[in-house]
């Protein structure tokens, strides 16, 4: 039998209800290093993550319904109060609702790599959606990403190296659901090492 998914008004964000820029501190109700993790999926890196650093606070983007769904529902169940999941397209949500130096981390874990040649253009690790993340984040706030795509990683890696008066590379730092022989420890890594895909890591720091 399916388990039925529930909605907690606490955790999930409604996108129609948002007007300008978004108070972090009025959406979490406290202060604390903001998280951003694009692409959500079952929710599975925020809530291990948030779990382990209940300090923090951690929003999830998520455009597909189901998985958002799920996600919410996954983080209500286990009651954890500083995760929130907004179902939205990322690069609007970032462009009109995101402020200014805002962010601490954002979190990119297998983007979807859009692999032929004519819908490259779709991918959003590219220049232009690059600026938004590094004009929301803080000084010395940090890009991780992870892809199994070798030519997606080589386009990223281009991409950032074309800021690098903005970004320094720096080590990649494993999210704590990540068990041994993983970077992620998303449900997504694990399909992607079961069929023996390569992953590549990179991180940055805004200077």
């Amino acid at each position: 039998m399916a388990r039925i998914l529930q909605d907690y008004p606490g955790i999930s964000l409604n996108a129609e209800g948002l007007d300008g820029k978004i108070d972090f501190f009025r959406i979490f109700g406290r202060p604390g290093p903001i998280h951003i993790e694009i692409g959500a999926g079952k929710g599975t890196f925020l809530l291990r993550q948030a779990r382990a650093q209940s300090g923090d606070n951690f929003l999830g983007i998520e455009r597909a319904r189901k998985y958002y769904r799920y996600a919410v529902d996954r983080i209500g169940r286990w009651g954890l109060t500083n995760v929130r999941i907004i179902r939205t397209d990322a690069v609007e949500f970032l462009t009109d609702h995101v402020p200014d130096g805002s962010v601490d981390y954002f979190h990119i874990y297998f983007p979807d790599p859009w692999p032929k040649r004519r819908h490259h253009k779709r991918r959003f690790l590219c220049p232009a959606n690059l600026e938004h993340l590094i004009r929301c984040l803080k000084m010395a706030g940090q890009l991780r990403i992870t892809t199994d795509h070798a030519d997606y990683f080589e386009q990223i890696k281009q991409v950032l190296s074309a800021r690098s008066d903005m970004l320094e590379e720096i080590d990649f730092i494993k999210p704590a659901g990540a068990e041994s022989g993983e970077w992620t420890g998303t449900n997504f890594e694990r399909k992607y090492i079961k069929n023996k895909r390569p992953i590549y890591t990179i991180a940055a720091r805004k200077t």
